[in-house]
């Protein structure tokens, strides 16, 4: 009995897609042979050049890299994942689900000399306008694989293998991805790094056991797919506290959206805390810096992972030390709502006010709000958008949203108690995580739900 939606992925990615930034990082004191060595066999990317062409201009000298989590059961060539692999070891539905979601996109915006560095999670369903796929409105994770089916169509009468063609096609849906987040955030790309759900796996597997911390326990069994039920839950049962999990128990925590008082918006918040534990497991087990173990960890993840080819990995590293020091902040950008279009339900979002949002903390001169009516939805302008990627029900949602301009302080999307900041070290006994509560880092701007810190092992709900 398997989950049948592609959600898995979404926080699949993120959490790869974290973790390898992080292990980059540590290569900043090798010497260039030992980065060329680490860098050998990665999969390069030129999808920048594309999306550099439109991309907003650059501000200061700070960093912006997009990491993406691909909701896709494919390899790099096309291929179905092993169904044994995908249904029965991770219960993650059917080996047959298609579609090339990006469920997860979290923006890390490295400061120019240094400083906090500044996490934001995109929630996957707002409903934006596409840029470099179709140019309609759509979930925001849409974009991707709306470009990629497109691409397949002009490319397919060339003669080109059944890898190429899929190599091409991706290009086109990271470059549409690209764009979209430019245009919605008002920021440019610099670096983005992409994986699926396989890669999480393995870098799960080459870093287990994963403490994660939870405000109160879990149980999220299996229910399976029938005429009248969309089927769904992970298995997941865990306790209040500080657990120790293995890749499967790993990817249940970060996929689990039943039984979660927000859905998605909660595991949004699972996945953040994901990241932070894993990046703070390296550091207290000395991966980060070490070149034999860092090769280990990167041979595990490379056929897995899709970087950009302008990242330079040494330059990255010295940029951005917070990363691996600990010193970053994971918020959520804020929603409206939620309306039903051609079927689905969707995050309504104000663009005006997400735009303002970023440039207050990215530390950029923010715009004034458009006018005294209040933040606007972002809608279609003349008929729905009917998604052209896999169909999936609707998620489950939040029951109240707030959203208020910026400057105006507010309260999280539903109530949290104290603890859901709280971090704790791994030695933690399991029902009180030793580190004190973090306060709210971003008392003024509206976000969903509490920030998520790292430099340690952050308790969420």
């Amino acid at each position: 009995m398997a989950e049948p939606r592609t959600g898995p992925l979404t926080v699949v990615g993120r959490v790869l897609a974290g973790t390898l930034s992080v292990a980059v990082l540590g290569a900043s004191g090798l010497v260039w042979y030992e980065y060329r060595q680490l860098d050998s066999g990665m999969v390069k990317s030129a999808a920048l050049t594309e999306a550099r062409k439109n991309a907003p201009p650059h501000l200061d000298q700070s960093v912006n890299l997009l990491l993406i989590g691909l909701d896709s059961r494919k390899d790099m060539d096309g291929n179905d994942l092993p169904k044994e692999f995908v249904e029965e070891e991770l219960h993650a539905g059917s080996s047959e689900i298609g579609g090339y979601n990006t469920n997860a996109l979290i923006v890390l915006h490295i400061p120019a000399g240094g400083g906090k560095v500044t996490a934001l999670s995109v929630p996957r369903d707002d409903y934006v306008q596409t840029v470099g796929a179709d140019g309609r409105m759509h979930k925001i994770k849409e974009a991707y694989g709306i470009a990629k089916g497109a691409a397949e169509q002009r490319l397919s009468g060339k003669g080109l293998s059944k890898p190429e063609l899929e190599r091409q096609s991706r290009e086109a849906g990271r470059a549409a991805t690209l764009q979209t987040v430019q245009s919605f955030l008002d920021i440019p790309i610099d670096h983005f790094a992409e994986v699926n759900l396989i890669g999480f796996y393995d870098i799960a597997k080459a870093v287990e056991p994963i403490q994660v911390c939870l405000n109160n326990p879990v149980d999220d069994p299996i229910v399976a797919r029938t005429a009248t039920h969309e089927g769904g839950g992970t298995g997941l049962r865990l306790p209040a506290g500080v657990s120790s999990l293995d890749a499967r128990q790993a990817l249940s925590f970060v996929r689990q959206r039943h039984h979660l008082k927000n859905g998605d918006l909660d595991r949004t918040h699972r996945q953040q805390a994901f990241i932070s534990s894993v990046v703070y497991k390296l550091k207290q087990d000395g991966v980060v810096g070490d070149l034999g173990r860092l090769q280990r960890l990167f041979d595990a993840v490379k056929k897995d992972v899709v970087i950009d080819d302008r990242w330079n990995v040494l330059d990255f590293a010295q940029q951005a030390p917070n990363l691996t020091g600990g010193n970053v902040e994971f918020n959520t950008l804020p929603i409206t709502g939620f309306k039903n279009i051609g079927g689905q339900e969707v995050n309504t979002v104000d663009p005006g006010q997400i735009k303002r949002i970023v440039k207050q903390l990215f530390g950029h001169e923010v715009p004034p709000a458009a006018g005294p009516a209040g933040p606007a939805e972002q809608t279609e302008p003349t008929t729905s958008a009917e998604p052209t990627t896999s169909a999936e029900p609707p998620t489950a949602k939040a029951k109240a949203v707030f959203a208020v301009p910026v400057g105006t302080r507010t309260t999280p999307a539903a109530p949290r108690s104290a603890p859901s900041s709280r971090t704790a070290g791994p030695s933690a006994p399991p029902q009180a995580p030793s580190s004190p509560p973090t306060a709210d880092p971003t008392p003024d701007l509206p976000m969903q739900g509490p920030a998520v810190r790292a430099g340690g092992i952050p308790c969420v709900d």
